[in-house]
C-alpha cells in the first residue's frame, strides 16, 4: 500500500474517531497496521479507538492532545502519548483491583466496597463524581456508620446526584429522625 493511500485511510480513521465511530476507526487503523505494522500513528489511533469503546472521554482527550503534539511537530509525540496511555491503563487497573477487593479490604458479605475504600477510589480518580460514576452501576458502597452516611449524602448533593441523595435520605431520615444535617441536605436539594 502506498503512502498516499495510508494517509487517506489515516485521515478517514481520525474523522471517524472524532465522530465517535470507534469501531470503524479501529477497523481503519487496523487496515493500515496490516500493511505497515510499525506505523506509530496507526498504532496509537488503534489503541485510543479501543480505549474509547469503554471510556470515550479519556480517549478523546488523549487523541486531541496527540493531534496537538503532531501539529507542533513534537518529535516524541508517540512516546508521550504511549506513556499517558500506560498511566491511564495503570489507573484503570487500580480501579478494577479496588472494585474486585484485591487492593483494599472488602466486606464480602455485603457485596460492595466499604466507604473507606470508596474514599480511596475518590483520591485515585481525583474527584468524587468520577469515582462514583465508575462504580454506581457495578457495585454499592457499604456504609456502616452515621458519620459515613452523612458525609456520603453531603458529597452526593455537592456533586449533583440529588435524586440519588434523596433516595438515601428517605431511609436515613427514618433511621436518624430529627438529624439536622439530613434536614439541611433536604433543604439544599429543594433550594
Amino acid at each position: 500500500m502506498r503512502n498516499k493511500e495510508n494517509r487517506k485511510i489515516l485521515d478517514r480513521a481520525e474523522n471517524l474517531f472524532y465522530r465517535g465511530d470507534y469501531d470503524e476507526a479501529l477497523r481503519m487503523y487496523g487496515i493500515v497496521l496490516k500493511e505497515c505494522p510499525n506505523l506509530q500513528e496507526a498504532r496509537i489511533g488503534a489503541i485510543l479507538s479501543d480505549i474509547a469503546l469503554e471510556n470515550d472521554e479519556e480517549a478523546q482527550a488523549l487523541f486531541e492532545y496527540y493531534q496537538v503534539l503532531k501539529e507542533e511537530e513534537q518529535e516524541d509525540a508517540e512516546r508521550i502519548i504511549e506513556e499517558m496511555i500506560g498511566s491511564l491503563d495503570d489507573a484503570l487497573e487500580k480501579i478494577s483491583d479496588l472494585l474486585e477487593g484485591s487492593m483494599f479490604g472488602r466486606d464480602e458479605s455485603a457485596e460492595g466496597i466499604t466507604y473507606g475504600d470508596f474514599k480511596e477510589l475518590v483520591e485515585l480518580r481525583g474527584s468524587f463524581r468520577r469515582a462514583f460514576e465508575d462504580i454506581m452501576f457495578s457495585t454499592k458502597v457499604v456504609i456502616t456508620e452515621k458519620e459515613e452516611l452523612l458525609d456520603f449524602l453531603q458529597q452526593l448533593v455537592e456533586h449533583g446526584f440529588n435524586e440519588m441523595a434523596m433516595r438515601y435520605i428517605e431511609g436515613a431520615a427514618i433511621a436518624y429522625p430529627g438529624e439536622e444535617k439530613i434536614q439541611d441536605l433536604i433543604e439544599k436539594i429543594k433550594g
